[in-house]
C-alpha cells in the first residue's frame, strides 16, 4: 500500500472543507455492555482508529506532508491539531468506563533505518500530541502502551521522560533485537512482545522455544517484560509455532 495515495488535503482550502469525525458523536456504550462477557479479573485494552502521524499522512500523503513541512508548516500544524485533539478525545472518551484497563497508542513512526519525519519535526508535530494522549489516560489512572514500527534510539528517551509512556510494543531483529532493547531500556519503560516474526516464521518449534525461555531468564529479575511477538501474527505463521511461543508463556 502506498503512503502517497488517498490522501484529500493537499491545502488550505482542502483543509477548510474537510468533513471532521466528532467522538462526541461516536457510540462508546459497547465498552459497558461487554462486562457481562469479560472473564472475571480482565479488562479491555482500547486501542485509537490509526495514530497521530499515521492519520495525517493517510489524509495528506507523505510525499505531499514533506513538501508542506517547507511550503506550509502553519497548515501543517492546523492538520496535527485537527488529528490529534480528536484522538485525545478519543481515549478520554475510553477510559471513562471501568472495562478498560489500559490502552494502546498505536502510531508507526519510522522503517529500518530512521524515522519517516526528522527528529526534530517528530519532537514539534507528532510528540506534543502524544504527550496529551498520554496525560489524557494517566489522568484516569490507567497505564498506555505505544505500538511503533520502526527505529526508535534517536526517540526512545522522548518515549520515556518526554512522553512518558508506560510500555513499547514491535521490534524487529534487523532493526533490535528485542533483547537488547530490553537491555537498554529494561526497568524504565515495560519491553512488549519482541519475538521477531521472520525468526517464528523460519525457525523450528524448538528454536522459538529456546529463545522464548531465554529472553523470560533474562527478565526474571528486574520484570517489566511480557513475551509475545513483535508484530501482529499473520495468518501465515503455522500454528505450531505460534503455540511453541504460547506453551512458554502460560508453562504448558
Amino acid at each position: 500500500i502506498s503512503l502517497n495515495q488517498g490522501f484529500v488535503i493537499t491545502d488550505r482550502r482542502s483543509f477548510d472543507a474537510y468533513l471532521w469525525p466528532d467522538p462526541d458523536s461516536f457510540d462508546y456504550t459497547v465498552l459497558r455492555t461487554i462486562t457481562p462477557d469479560l472473564p472475571r479479573g480482565m479488562k479491555l485494552i482500547v486501542s485509537g482508529p490509526g495514530g497521530v502521524l499515521e492519520n495525517v499522512i493517510s489524509l495528506v500523503g507523505y510525499d505531499n506532508l514533506c513538501f508542506m513541512l517547507a511550503d506550509d508548516p502553519g497548515l501543517v500544524s492546523a492538520i496535527f491539531e485537527a488529528v490529534g485533539s480528536r484522538l485525545v478525545k478519543h481515549y478520554q472518551k475510553a477510559v471513562a468506563f471501568d472495562t478498560v484497563g489500559a490502552c494502546i497508542s498505536n502510531d508507526d513512526w519510522g522503517f529500518k533505518t530512521q524515522t519517516m519525519l526528522s527528529v526534530a519535526d517528530m519532537r514539534k508535530y507528532v510528540f506534543p500530541w502524544h504527550k496529551r494522549i498520554v496525560e489524557a489516560i494517566h489522568a484516569a489512572g490507567r497505564p498506555v502502551i505505544l505500538h511503533s514500527c520502526g527505529e526508535p534510539r534517536a526517540i526512545m528517551e522522548d518515549m520515556i521522560t518526554g512522553m512518558r509512556y508506560d510500555g513499547k510494543h514491535s521490534y524487529e531483529d534487523v532493526i533490535m533485537p528485542v533483547e537488547e532493547a530490553y537491555r537498554r531500556w529494561g526497568g524504565r519503560i515495560a519491553i512488549l512482545g519482541g519475538i521477531d516474526l521472520d525468526f517464528i516464521i523460519r525457525s523450528s518449534v524448538e528454536a522459538i522455544q529456546k529463545r522464548c525461555r531465554a529472553i523470560l531468564a533474562l527478565t526474571a529479575a528486574k520484570g517489566g517484560y511480557a513475551l509475545g511477538t513483535g508484530n501482529s501474527v499473520p495468518e501465515f505463521i503455522d500454528d505450531d509455532k505460534y503455540l511453541a511461543m504460547v506453551a512458554v508463556a502460560t508453562g504448558l
